[in-house]
């Protein structure tokens, strides 16, 4: 199944004041770090300050560079285990954090980690940190995917 399109998600939402989806139904991205990214806006998909929800898998060992965010998030540890910088999380641990607060590097355990974050708006893109590169955040292969998709819809 194709994910609806924003324009096709805000019109049935002004219709019937609510909409359901399965996680299934969203488009997954695939980063060259293994990692398998899918999210929805809270809402009207089509306002940019909306709150943003990302389902995240961090394949076993997988390594993300030590970033900020310019909102404030959350992260619920849905399986399996992530260390964020010196601190081990595993399921059902919430973290919670500030916009322009700096965090990790993460590290998936050894089954990998599923992740949920919650972003306040959609400024989620991950910022790189200091030395760090960026290469693997993925943030402009998600960006461009949410572009393209905004694009192809005519929004």
């Amino acid at each position: 199944m194709t994910q609806a399109t924003d324009r096709e998600v805000k019109e049935t939402l002004e219709r019937k004041g609510h909409y359901a989806i399965n996680w299934e139904d969203l488009d997954k991205i695939e980063l060259p770090t293994g990692v398998i990214s899918s999210m929805y806006r809270v809402g009207d998909p089509t306002r940019q300050e909306s709150p943003t929800v990302f389902r995240v898998f961090y394949p076993p060992g997988c390594e993300i560079e030590a970033h900020t965010h310019n909102c404030d998030y959350t992260e619920i540890i849905l399986e399996g285990s992530q260390r964020v910088g010196a601190t081990w999380h595993q399921a059902g641990d919430i973290r919670i954090g500030l916009a322009n607060r700096g965090y990790g590097p993460l590290v998936a355990g050894p089954e990998g980690a599923t992740v949920l974050f919650l972003f306040a708006t959609g400024a989620w893109p991950a910022i790189k940190l200091g030395n760090n590169d960026g290469s693997t955040l993925g943030s402009d292969i998600l960006e461009a995917h949410f572009e393209k998709r905004q694009s192809d819809q005519g929004d």
